[in-house]
């Protein structure tokens, strides 16, 4: 299993997510540790850039992704 090159910079999960440590293991193992292609974070990053990612955007929000890389 592949694991995201973004965690470690992925200011979700270093920062945001700190005060929820078992809701934050759940998304990290779904996610960065498995299907991180399928992440919303990591798709708007793969198309605009990391820098467009919004900081409260949850890995799980896929129709929000989908409105941003639409540009809508």
């Amino acid at each position: 299993m592949t694991e995201c090159d973004r965690l470690g910079t992925c200011i979700f999960f270093n920062g945001r997510m700190e005060n929820m440590p078992t809701v934050a293991a759940l998304l990290k193992k779904q996610y960065c540790q498995g299907d991180f292609q399928g992440c919303a974070r990591f798709r708007v990053a793969a198309k605009l850039g990391s820098t467009n990612v919004p900081g409260n955007l949850f890995p799980q929000d896929s129709a929000t992704a989908d409105r941003i890389v639409a540009g809508t």
